[in-house]
């Protein structure tokens, strides 16, 4: 059986989408990924995977520019001839589903996160749900990472509720994320690890931050992702520029291997909007690290008030810097309570088993009613 693999960068299927990779080859499938190429398509290639360039810009919400991507993802799959195409973020998961049904061949997608699309009310939000609702009633099964994604998908009848189930996110690598023994820094160390756009409630982190500063706590306040100054709503390098030079946070760069920056911190935040189910917080959770995140769908699936870290308001800096002044006046005990919950959580809930399995079930299903 052929299965094509397609997301918006090579990058992605490296990091998150390997061992379900590894899974296909070993039970005799054969795996095309359909992605840019970029750093990391030579290892997948390595991995065993045929891999085909396509041109996708990740950053960009034009639909009339985003059709052409119909045009070349139909050439390609003309071209590989797959059995079944599993579709990972919007791009695919809209134009790659058209493309499919042109040629009638059956999708799987999975809906990562609703990104920004779904908070405003405008031209843009209007155009993406009328082309969610062409697409997705093509889908032979979509997967949704937070049953509040899902609820809202049916509800507004861009899916039929016979298609649709949920995975805990993309899973986690419990054997690659394990937790770590306490240790208490002398000065208590928040690390926040995102790209740097509005969304992710990074301008909400850096006010609760200079709040705390001013009322005097002393802590180490760090920040680990890529600037992304192009996307639509990046911050201006010159604005993290100046936050890194007022000493208001340590700006660690960006990273293939997050696991010492986890193991290094006391906490983990995520003031974020809105997500599927936010990979960092799997990271820190399955690290034993406790968390503060938002109040919102994805995140709050992750966290559990008080069991394993603490729940803030949206896009309220003051109830932000509330909770991790609350976070970092905790006990010894109280802080490794939360990383022994979040790990526990992690083991019964978010296993990576869990989504290749059920990955591995749609497959067999779709095979045997072809």
């Amino acid at each position: 059986m052929r299965i094509a693999i397609v997301l918006n960068t090579s990058w992605n299927i490296y990091n998150f989408r390997m061992n379900f990779i590894q899974s296909l080859l070993k039970q005799g499938y054969e795996v095309h990924t359909i992605a840019p190429e970029d750093a990391y398509t030579p290892l997948i290639r390595q991995a065993g995977c045929t891999h085909h360039k396509v041109k996708m810009d990740s950053r960009g919400a034009n639909p009339i520019k985003d059709s052409a991507l119909i045009v070349e993802l139909y050439s390609i799959y003309r071209k590989v001839k797959p059995d079944v195409i599993l579709h990972y973020t919007i791009k695919p998961n809209v134009y790659g589903t058209i493309a499919a049904a042109l040629l009638g061949i059956p999708v799987i997608n999975n809906v990562c996160g609703l990104g920004t699309v779904f908070l405003k009310d405008n031209l843009v939000s209007a155009i993406a749900i009328f082309l969610y609702r062409l697409s997705f009633r093509f889908a032979s099964k979509v997967f949704f990472q937070n049953p509040d994604d899902q609820k809202l998908f049916v509800e507004k009848k861009l899916v039929l509720p016979n298609a649709v189930d949920t995975l805990p996110g993309s899973g986690i690598d419990l054997t690659k994320f394990q937790p770590t023994s306490f240790k208490r820094n002398e000065k208590f160390t928040f690390l926040l690890i995102s790209r740097l756009i509005t969304d992710k409630g990074v301008i909400e982190f850096i006010d609760a931050v200079k709040k705390l500063k001013s009322n005097g706590v002393d802590a180490h306040f760090q920040v680990l992702g890529a600037m992304d100054p192009l996307h639509k709503r990046g911050i201006k390098v010159d604005l993290i520029a100046e936050w890194i030079n007022t000493g208001t946070i340590e700006y660690l760069g960006t990273t293939n291997d997050v696991r010492e920056f986890i193991k290094n911190a006391d906490c983990v935040v995520l003031p974020s909007y809105r997500e599927g189910t936010p990979r960092t917080l799997l990271e820190a959770a399955s690290s034993s690290k406790p968390i503060i995140a938002t109040d919102v769908p994805g995140c709050n699936n992750v966290v559990e008030h008080n069991i394993n870290g603490f729940l803030c308001k949206l896009k309220d800096a003051d109830d932000l810097a509330d909770k991790m002044k609350a976070m970092a006046a905790l006990s010894d005990e109280k802080l490794q309570q939360f990383g022994t919950n979040g790990r526990a959580k992690m083991e019964a809930e978010y296993d990576e088993s869990l989504v290749i399995n059920k990955y591995l079930a749609a497959l067999v299903e779709l095979k045997q009613a072809s």
